[in-house]
């Protein structure tokens, strides 16, 4: 059965950082596009940043770009999101999940996409 597991998540000052994980199991986790997305009160689910299957390519909300890394590590299953200058307006409950789709999906950055999603992990950016 297929799992993803989040992890990482935290109160933190703004300018601070935080990395997540995700953790995959029950599947071959070379064989998923993985995509990291945040839902904040009262708003809709976004996309934050996709990387490929291999790793090869990775796409950012422009919200995120030049603060947050995805990486991804297959032989232990896990794929990372590493958020630095964390601001207020980032708190939000992040889910990792993962799709079978081709390249497309890192570049659509769409929950429509995402078969399968984690429980989520909470990230508060407060002084």
């Amino acid at each position: 059965q297929l799992q993803l597991v989040e992890s990482g998540g935290g109160l933190v000052q703004p300018g601070g950082s935080l990395r997540l994980s995700c953790a995959a199991s029950g599947f071959t986790l070379d064989y998923y596009a993985i995509g990291w997305f945040r839902q904040a009160p009262g708003k809709e689910r976004e996309g934050v940043s996709c990387i490929s299957r291999s790793g090869g390519s990775t796409n950012y909300a422009d919200s995120v770009k030049g603060r947050f890394t995805i990486s991804r590590d297959n032989t232990k299953k896990t794929v990372y999101l590493q958020m630095n200058s964390l601001k207020p307006e980032d708190t939000a409950v992040y889910y990792c999940a993962a799709s079978p789709l081709g390249l497309d999906v890192v570049f659509r950055l769409s929950t429509a996409d995402f078969t399968s999603w984690g429980q989520g992990t909470q990230v508060t950016v407060s002084s």
